[in-house]
């Protein structure tokens, strides 16, 4: 049977019937052909999406805002008063607000879209008799899946095998404890929770191994059924962008309030009320940055596409707003700062130690360590290579280097029971049957877990004698080299079913040690550097031996001196205050890697923390930004984790911390820029009602401002290149708000500037002689041109010269100069907007006040730049931070 589903509950199937009836094999699987041509007939295995809004209810939602809704009120009140002109506009611009919303909204959907189809689920599979790796959405019904620790199950599978399998289904059940998994059928009546024989999709293997068959997929899956209940969310939102929203309602709230005032204190002044009206709300819309959390989501896209080109896919959005304050980074060793290209280099075996280059005799303890490398273990030998975890594919090749025949070895010792490797025991073991039908059971791990098993050791000449003393300063030797030390034992098994309550056998037999080197990654060993610059800590936490860690971190420099290295026996009984100082932590637990996060956390650190196992997933959650490898990490760690690294490289994470700070930094660029021109739109109205002067600018006027600059002007600063020396700086506090007192004098600067000159221009040029038409002219140039200068010196908030070259400045001041220069000469645009053309001395006046805004703001920049922290003082904070305590995301 081939189809995506089978009329008789699976789980009440033998496994033999089961495998019958999808016209598979479990030992070689599907045929290739097979699965692509039941991929055609039965579809992908993938849950099918929900309505999706369209693009026209995409567009009216850009109306269902408070500030919208005063908009069309004062455009309908215009228009009954017969100013047809000015209605006209104040409807075009709320309609060119709802295109470019819907363009904005658009962007960050597609950038969004687009990582998450960068994080894919891959899964183990049998096809034409061997193990691959495929796309989860490439299963088809009847192929046979391997199941290991930390894999996400992508499919409803029935059990065939199982070895101490155990798998979370809290998210399809509810269940908090994970459940053990056997083979066999059950009853038709067995409710969900209870089907122990099914390994459903969506839910994690956490313990253990095994080895089912598919029959369901997609939508025919248990998780497809929940799917069909729900409905497609929103656009996600982000803390900065809630806050930024929520800064924008309390302003808006201030302003409308504002404005009633203005429209009281302008009808006891002789104003006419519709002129009133009109004017009050306009000075409210100028005041109100209302694009600000639109234009914020824009730089936040914009940050992810360019993570997601260095390597650094973010799953969640706030993400990219946390990265820019991280303070500490808490990374694994082996293949983050290392390249996982594991090579034996040394074996220890029958007391003598053999630095590796292949083709050695192999006397009977030497031949013997290999064959348990080979053994136990669970990378499998292709094409003259192997494929496989890197530690394992190295012991399949320094086997194969001595002439051993890894395939030969294996048939002739199938393999009959496994305890597969889990960090808490850092060991694995497997059972074997010989030629003759005896019962050989193989083990390797960490060498202080391997040695306390041990009560023997195999001799040069392949007897067993007394363990030898000095067997942990061996493996310690070694590791003080750098190298990644495993110890191999053997035992003879009372019965095939050698690990019943999973725990590893007693009384072994030591046959060596094999040490592999893992080279550094020459990207990581800068990017440490770099990042200890930036006032960053870098602590490694690893699996390996102490003296293995220590080694590394001296390569690496994560120390100023000698580098603070404890294991995970030392740090059980470690006070806090002593493990804020540490350096490297090795053989650490789960439960240690949590302390460790909670501790930073508490003393006001912006953790990120990397991992690629299921046991990681809690730290990972925990941290404020969990890493997960995107190569070698599990699914389990992937769904944990707030970005995932395409390529397992240090340099990586270095790099998206470097974007995160860009992005910030743009943020505040914009806002830098814009809040000046909002408030002095406002407070220009505001003064002339307050006066019972003239207005400066026409209400329309404003509008075209606001309708013109925001788009052409603002958003081009979203996409500038990060500065020259932003990871020199130290960590932007977490606490720290986005209005700084820096930034508030700038911004105040500027807005006085801006209504001190238009009043200025706007007075001299009616005692000049002007019309009012022609002062308004220079009024609203002189707003537009002024926001060009002010643009450019905003590129960089601190520095003379920005870094980099940003075509869209330069394309967006050119439309915004052609668009001025229409609405001043063009006799329609004058109509429509009740302006007129500029004399030379007009122009030359609208230059020179343009310029003077571009000095000021450059003169700011002057004068407070020696009482900022220079560029260069900035210190790792691994020993703790002044930053105040933060909460946990909930990742």
């Amino acid at each position: 049977m081939t189809g995506a589903s089978v009329r008789a509950p699976a789980y009440a199937l033998e496994t033999a019937d089961t495998v019958d009836l999808f016209e598979t094999d479990e030992r070689t699987g599907l045929t290739e052909a097979e699965a692509t041509a039941r991929n055609v007939h039965n579809g992908l295995n993938v849950l099918p999406t929900g309505r999706a809004t369209s693009a026209f209810g995409r567009f009216f939602r850009q109306f269902k805002d408070p500030l919208v809704y005063v908009l069309l009120a004062s455009a309908a009140v215009t228009l009954s008063l017969g100013q047809l002109v000015d209605s006209s506009v104040i409807f075009a611009v709320v309609l060119l607000n709802a295109v470019v919303g819907l363009l904005q909204e658009s962007r960050a959907e597609h950038a969004l879209a687009a990582l998450a189809g960068m994080v894919t689920t891959e899964v183990r599979v049998v096809r034409d008799g061997a193990p691959i790796r495929l796309r989860a959405e490439n299963l088809a019904t009847g192929d046979i899946v391997l199941l290991r620790a930390g894999d996400k199950v992508a499919a409803d599978s029935l059990l065939l095998s199982a070895h101490s399998l155990q798998i979370d289904e809290s998210a399809l059940t509810g269940e908090a404890a994970p459940v053990t998994k056997v083979p066999g059928a059950l009853a038709r009546a067995t409710a969900l929770a209870d089907r122990r024989n099914i390994a459903h999709a969506g839910t994690v293997v956490t313990r253990g191994e095994g080895t089912a068959v598919v029959v369901a997929i997609g939508a025919a899956t248990e998780l497809g059924l929940i799917n069909q209940l729900m409905t497609a969310t929103g656009v996600p939102t982000t803390p900065l962008t809630r806050k930024l929203a929520g800064f924008s309602r309390r302003l808006s709230v201030g302003i409308v309030a504002l404005a009633v005032v203005l429209f009281v204190i302008g009808l006891l002044r002789g104003y006419r009320a519709g002129e009133m009206f009109t004017a009050a709300v306009t000075m409210a819309v100028g005041a109100i940055p209302e694009g600000l959390p639109a234009a914020v989501s824009i730089v936040l896209a914009i940050g992810v596409v360019r993570m997601a080109r260095r390597g650094a896919i973010v799953r969640r959005l706030p993400s990219v707003e946390t990265l820019g304050s991280t303070t500490v980074i808490c990374t694994d060793k082996t293949g983050t700062l290392t390249t996982n290209r594991m090579t034996v280099t040394t074996v220890v075996a029958g007391g003598r130690t053999h630095e590796w280059t292949g083709g050695h005799p192999l006397p009977s303890a030497l031949r013997e360590c290999l064959l348990t490398g080979v053994l136990c273990n669970e990378a499998q030998p292709a094409n003259g290579t192997a494929t496989g975890d890197p530690t394992e594919t190295a012991l399949l090749t320094a086997a194969g280097e001595a002439g051993l025949d890894v395939g030969a070895e294996r048939s002739a010792r199938p393999r009959v029971d496994v305890l597969p490797f889990e960090s808490g025991r850092n060991l694995m073991a497997t059972v074997h049957r010989t030629a003759d039908g005896r019962l050989a059971g193989y083990l390797k791990g960490a060498p202080e877990k391997v040695l306390a098993l041990c009560h023997d050791q195999l001799c040069e000449d392949g007897t067993a004698g007394p363990l030898a003393e000095g067997q942990r300063e061996t493996a310690e030797a070694l590791a003080r080299r750098g190298l990644r030390v495993l110890a191999f034992a053997t035992f003879t098994p009372a019965a095939e079913d050698a690990f019943p309550a999973g725990t590893p056998p007693q009384g072994l037999t030591l046959v060596g040690f094999q040490a592999m080197h893992d080279p550094p990654r020459p990207a990581a060993v800068a990017a440490v550097a770099a990042c200890r610059r930036a006032g960053i800590a870098v602590k490694m936490i690893t699996g390996d031996h102490g003296e293995t860690a220590r080694a590394i971190a001296r390569n690496f420099a994560l120390a100023d001196g000698e580098p603070v290295v404890l294991t995970g026996a030392e740090i059980a009984v470690t006070p806090d205050d002593t493990l804020a100082g540490v350096d490297v932590f090795a053989r650490v637990s789960p439960e240690q890697k949590l302390r460790l996060v909670t501790l930073l956390q508490e003393r006001g650190n912006v953790v990120a923390m990397t991992g690629d196992g299921v046991n990681d997933a809690p730290a990972l959650r925990t941290a404020d930004i969990g890493v997960a490898m995107g190569r070698s990490g599990t699914e389990v760690a992937k769904e944990a984790a707030d970005m995932v690294l395409a390529n397992d490289d240090f340099a990586t994470i270095e790099a998206a911390v470097e974007e995160g700070r860009a992005v910030f930094d743009n943020i505040r660029k914009f806002m830098a820029w814009t809040l000046p021109t909002n408030i002095a739109e406002g407070l220009v109205i505001l003064v002339a009602i307050v006066l019972g002067a003239q207005l400066p600018m026409l209400p329309v006027q404003v509008l075209w401002i606001n309708m013109t600059t925001a788009v052409f002007l603002g958003l081009a600063l979203a996409f500038e290149p990060k500065e020259t020396g932003i990871m020199a700086r130290r960590p932007r506090p977490p606490g720290q708000a986005l209005m700084t007192a820096d930034l508030l004098r700038r911004i105040t600067l500027v807005s006085v500037l801006l209504v001190a000159g238009s009043f200025a221009v706007f007075t001299w040029q009616l005692r000049a002689g002007a019309s009012v038409t022609e002062a308004r002219s220079i009024t609203v140039t002189v707003f537009v041109f002024a926001q060009i200068a002010y643009l450019f010196s905003c590129r960089s908030l601190d520095r003379f010269r920005p870094t980099g070259w940003n075509p869209w400045v330069l394309g967006g001041v050119a439309v915004m100069v052609a668009l001025q220069v229409s609405i001043l000469y063009l006799p329609l645009m004058n109509e429509l907007f009740h302006t007129a053309p500029l004399t030379v001395a007009g122009w030359l006046l609208v230059l020179g006040l343009a310029a003077t805004t571009f000095l000021v703001a450059e003169l700011d920049k002057f004068l407070w730049r020696p009482r900022r922290r220079g560029p260069g003082s900035s210190r790792p904070s691994e020993r703790g931070t002044s930053a105040p305590a933060r909460g946990h995301h909930s990742g």
